[in-house]
């Protein structure tokens, strides 16, 4: 896909009941000018995702505003619309975390992005760096208004630039998936060369997975459930393929591929987390991305035996941090890598992308497309 260049021309207003001056990238902030944003009701599904009409919106102070040009959809946001999430959903939200456009409108004292400057929404606009605490939960499209919107307003903190080499549709594959996958890979103990990764399922966040951890050098395990995933996969780079359907038992694979040793980092996306301990390796790592992602099976009691025998670090990854997510884009722009990417809907066709979604079918990430 062509990368999007922007206009060239800024031009600086004074809006009315702004706070400050509103620099705006061609693009003027008119009061009564329509927009369209979804809205859930969480606990309904599709049957309570709607569509409203609103003013375009005009940035406050420290706030910017984001003509939306694309946004990527996963199982993530399909247990938002059925109400089955960990953080609560505030009625009547904008759905999605994942969200990616043009800086067309800043607020007074904004310094970090200026009109035109490509960005991504980070999925939590409060969690800038450091660990996961509770005052940073708030996220896109969950308690706080998201992405699935023409125009949104987020803090200058809740953006980060976008790799210049990357069009907006891929751009929209990074918020949710590959900040996940980089955490995951980089934040607990070192990735070596050399080292075996294993990451479950062929989802988003083990797409990138599989992408950073062959950037470093390591040797890479992945599970799948067909055949043709599997020659995917292999063409993406993975060392071995383990068929979870052909093999149930999937760790004994894991064991027998290592020599016994067992992998030095398990990527937990999709479990069952017993067999994830059974596959890591003495002193390695298993990056839990979350129970609610797997199932009965995965969500079943773990036998202290099986955790203490493991002899490993268990770390549960909550996506990543602002910081997370510019570093990760160093690397992206750095080896110039293009994530996976499935199908593209168009915005007003979001329910057909939910759908799709669903249905479990794809290999790689769903991108909504804005006109």
């Amino acid at each position: 896909m062509e990368r999007e260049t922007a206009p060239e021309i800024v031009r600086r207003l004074t809006v009315p009941g702004a706070e400050g001056p509103v620099f705006t990238h061609d693009h003027e902030i008119a009061k009564g000018r329509s927009m369209k944003s979804y809205h859930l009701d969480p606990g309904h599904g599709l049957t309570g995702l709607t569509v409203q009409d609103h003013d375009e919106p005009e940035p406050g102070r420290g706030q910017v505003v984001v003509k939306v040009r694309a946004n990527s959809l996963g199982f993530r946001d399909l247990m938002v619309l059925a109400g089955n999430y960990p953080l609560p959903i505030r009625p009547s939200v904008v759905p999605g975390c994942e969200g990616v456009g043009e800086v067309v409108a800043v607020g007074e004292d904004v310094s970090r992005v200026k009109p035109g400057d490509r960005v991504a929404a980070t999925v939590f606009p409060r969690w800038l760096d450091g660990p996961f605490i509770r005052d940073n939960a708030a996220q896109l499209g969950t308690t706080v208004d998201g992405m699935l919107t023409e125009y949104a307003v987020l803090s200058e903190d809740g953006v980060v630039h976008i790799p210049e080499h990357l069009s907006f549709e891929e751009a929209a594959a990074l918020p949710l998936a590959a900040v996940t996958a980089w955490n995951a890979l980089t934040t607990g103990g070192a990735l070596r060369a050399g080292a075996t990764v294993l990451t479950l399922g062929s989802g988003g966040v083990s797409l990138f997975v599989l992408q950073f951890a062959k950037l470093s050098g390591a040797r890479v395990v992945v599970t799948t459930s067909s055949a043709a995933k599997a020659e995917r996969l292999k063409a993406l780079g993975a060392d071995e393929v383990i068929n979870y359907r052909d093999d149930p038992q999937w760790w004994e694979k894991v064991r027998a591929l290592t020599h016994g040793v067992g992998a030095d980092h398990v990527i937990d996306a999709t479990g069952p987390l017993e067999q994830s301990l059974k596959s890591v390796a003495l002193s390695g790592e298993v990056a839990f991305v979350g129970y609610t992602l797997s199932g009965a099976e995965g969500a079943r009691p773990i036998d202290p035996a099986t955790l203490f025998g493991a002899g490993a670090v268990l770390r549960r990854v909550a996506t990543g941090s602002r910081t997370h997510f510019v570093e990760l884009n160093r690397a992206v722009e750095a080896h110039r890598l293009r994530p996976v990417l499935d199908r593209a809907f168009p915005f007003e066709d979001v329910p057909d992308a939910f759908r799709y979604v669903e249905s479990g079918g794809g290999f790689g990430k769903v991108i909504i497309t804005h006109d």
